[in-house]
């Protein structure tokens, strides 16, 4: 839609122009798209029957809204999506500072303008994108930033007392006027500065230095909270939480799929990437495996949440890796594999809170351990469960042919191994190939088939029927009796020590 091209307060009045609240023009468009059966928040995945339809009946009521909830929920995503709610286009009297309504002026800029020149006032037309601010709550933030404060120069040079409205500089809050306001992590404001927020949410009273200034603001406020910050960093007044009117609960996906499809929307995969390396659903899979795990880990902090960002960087870095490995060995085309899925540890720690904050090699260890019961878990979703294989007498094992060679075997499987090289070490291991034909036939076909030999070997080693020993630049499997007695080389293996000195700290605690 085009601006429109009316530009006088006359012509307006002419067109028939009535002026609405920000909360009449949010629920007169929330009605006609759910009358029209259109998605009112699209790419918000997971929050159909929960989020979403709490969200729209606050809207229709007309209330301020809280979105409270752990980091990586959609909170800010779903603020912003509240712009397609608002009018295209709405008409401001030419040069106003808060964005006036020429039919219902608030500042005594505009009120003066349209009492001096009428119907001529100049009036331009405002885009819906410029009617959404947004403000990070900061511990600096003041209430000057927020509400606005006297300028000594405008008074001085207008020769006017601070009481004069003409003198306020004013702040983010006034400047929204016919807008949605968003302030994110609400509870990070100071006390003091969120009883500013009191009469602007109830009355539309605004008090600068002492001076009471009489503002009624048309805003629609939207707040974002997370829990964790009631207790560590601040909390929501109660005399605040008492003026918002409508407080809805976030979650995290609750499935897989939907977390897949959250991860597939937002991760940055690049065209040349996508020509490079092929992937497949397990690998999204185990990406969004991770994230389950670790939220039910007992080493992650519950309270702080493990955020959907995790699985969106650890699939970023996965390709990142497979890119990497072909650039390498220079192949234009290479197949994604398990040990790039392990060489995303980096976006793991960053996006955990360790229950007991240790050194860095803490956070790598508890990353790995996640990887590796993302692993487990999967590995069951397509193999035969290792615990009842050995309970059945009457059916043959159908691990014991590779269990068997390891008994005096290992390979190594190295991470920028060239496409070449790895088949090479995966075909050695006999029986492993007529393990993945039995057991995943379906999703098997000549381009992944040394990918499901890799997961079998991984399965097989987190289900403790072989061992995997990790290598600076890869991992090693072999029989698991044997690793039992390899004395380790306290001279040479820096990761095992850092493991054990990491153990004993944590036993410490």
């Amino acid at each position: 839609m085009t601006q429109p091209d009316i530009r006088t307060l006359g012509a307006l009045k002419q067109s028939g122009y009535q002026p609405r609240s920000v909360k009449q023009e949010l629920r007169d468009n929330l009605i006609k798209k759910l009358q029209s059966k259109e998605d009112v928040f699209p790419g918000i995945f997971g929050y159909e029957e929960t989020v979403i339809p709490e969200l729209q009946r606050a809207i229709l009521a007309g209330h301020h809204i809280n979105l409270l909830g752990l980091r990586g929920q959609a909170k800010t995503r779903i603020a912003r999506l509240l712009v397609s709610l608002l009018d295209e286009y709405v008409p401001v009297v030419e040069g106003s500072e808060l964005n006036d309504d020429p039919l219902q002026p608030l500042s005594v800029f505009a009120r003066n303008l349209i009492a001096e020149r009428g119907d001529e006032t100049p009036i331009t037309w405002l885009h819906r994108d410029d009617r959404y601010t947004e403000k990070l709550a900061t511990p600096d933030v003041s209430v000057a930033d927020l509400i606005g404060d006297a300028d000594p120069i405008k008074a001085a040079t207008l020769k006017l007392p601070y009481s004069d409205e003409r003198v306020i500089h004013f702040g983010l809050i006034p400047r929204a006027h016919r807008g949605i306001f968003v302030i994110n992590e609400l509870p990070d404001l100071q006390a003091r500065i969120q009883v500013s927020l009191f009469n602007i949410l109830q009355e539309g009273d605004i008090q600068i230095r002492g001076f009471k200034v009489r503002l009624p603001l048309d805003i629609q406020f939207v707040f974002t909270a997370n829990p964790e910050d009631y207790t560590n960093r601040g909390s929501i007044v109660t005399p605040l939480k008492d003026r918002i009117d409508a407080q809805i609960i976030t979650h995290y996906p609750k499935s897989i799929e939907i977390g897949k499809r959250i991860t597939k929307q937002e991760a940055r995969i690049r065209e040349e990437q996508r020509g490079l390396v092929t992937t497949n659903e397990i690998v999204h899979d185990l990406v969004e495996q991770v994230a389950i795990e670790a939220r039910g880990s007992e080493f992650v902090d519950a309270k702080s949440g493990v955020s959907a960002r995790l699985t969106i960087s650890a699939y970023e870095q996965v390709i990142a890796a497979a890119e990497r490995r072909a650039l390498l060995n220079g192949e234009t085309q290479t197949y994604v594999r398990i040990a790039d899925f392990l060489g995303a540890v980096p976006a793991v720690t960053g996006k955990v809170e360790l229950v007991y904050e240790g050194e860095q090699e803490g956070a790598g260890i508890v990353a790995e351990k996640l990887m590796g019961k993302a692993i487990r878990t999967q590995f069951l979703q397509y193999f035969p469960d290792p615990e009842k294989s050995k309970k059945q007498k009457d059916k043959p094992n159908p691990y014991k042919p590779v269990q068997d060679w390891f008994g005096s075997r290992t390979i190594d499987l190295l991470h920028d191994a060239s496409d070449e090289d790895y088949r090479k070490v995966l075909d050695v291991v006999p029986g492993l190939r007529d393990l993945v034909q039995q057991s995943v036939p379906s999703e098997l076909s000549k381009e992944n088939a040394h990918f499901w030999m890799e997961f079998a070997l991984h399965g097989m080693a987190e289900h403790s029927l072989i061992s995997r020993n990790r290598l600076t630049a890869g991992a090693q499997f072999k029989d698991l009796l044997s690793s039992m007695f390899t004395m380790p080389n306290f001279g040479d293996d820096d990761d095992d020590d850092d493991e054990y000195q990491s153990s004993k700290k944590r036993k410490r605690r």
